[in-house]
């Protein structure tokens, strides 16, 4: 299992190493003591998650109230997704950047998104099923979302499908009213980055 931390401080990229047979397929797609040896804390699973999405559909970006916030290890078991990990700490020397990990059935990489990460993802197939470990339950008082198409964020999402055809963000109700990043932050909606270290410290303690 290789653990890459992306350009967002507190988000890595995870790949598993894949054994194959006749039968077919084994992997081991979280591990308790390689992840709490790069987050600095043991992965504390409150809710399991799972969605399956059409081509194009685009969920998030999504985030929690920190403290306790809402960590999220994240997979991919059918299809593939472009998965998107957004720093929302206000603060932040990388505020309001993003990267991305390919989440499918053919590598089976995994991600982590630690407290304050804003969360999204476009399904490129038909079917695209996620299953996400998340360290918090749901709790609408203090979940929030950013409108995944903001043009100041500008996410690079995808144009073409895992079939070569094209795709067209497909978006919720909820997600389609979500404010932009600017009013978000004027509303004060976004988690300050110390209270965001406070509170990952003391997990770490």
């Amino acid at each position: 299992m290789e653990y890459r931390e992306l350009s967002i401080p507190g988000a890595w990229e995870i790949t598993p190493r894949q054994f194959g047979d006749p039968r077919g397929v084994f992997l081991e797609w979280f591990k308790d003591a390689p992840f709490a040896e790069r987050a600095g804390h043991a992965l504390t699973l409150a809710q399991a998650n799972l969605s399956v999405s059409a081509a194009g559909v685009v969920r998030g970006v999504h985030f929690a109230d920190v403290p306790p916030g809402q960590a999220k290890y994240v997979t991919c078991v059918r299809g593939a997704v472009l998965d998107v990990a957004i720093d929302l700490r206000v603060g932040s020397p990388t505020f309001g950047r993003w990267d991305t990990v390919l989440l499918d059935d053919v590598d089976r990489r995994a991600i982590y998104l630690s407290e304050g990460l804003g969360h999204a993802f476009m399904s490129l197939e038909d079917g695209s099923t996620v299953t996400y470990l998340c360290s918090t339950g749901y709790a609408p008082d203090r979940e929030h979302g950013v409108h995944p198409l903001d043009p100041e964020l500008a996410i690079a999402w995808p144009t073409v499908g895992r079939d070569g055809g094209p795709l067209t963000p497909a978006l919720s109700d909820k997600d389609a009213v979500a404010p932009s990043l600017a009013d978000a932050l004027a509303a004060g909606l976004l988690p300050p980055a110390a209270d965001v270290a406070a509170y990952v410290e003391s997990l770490r303690g």
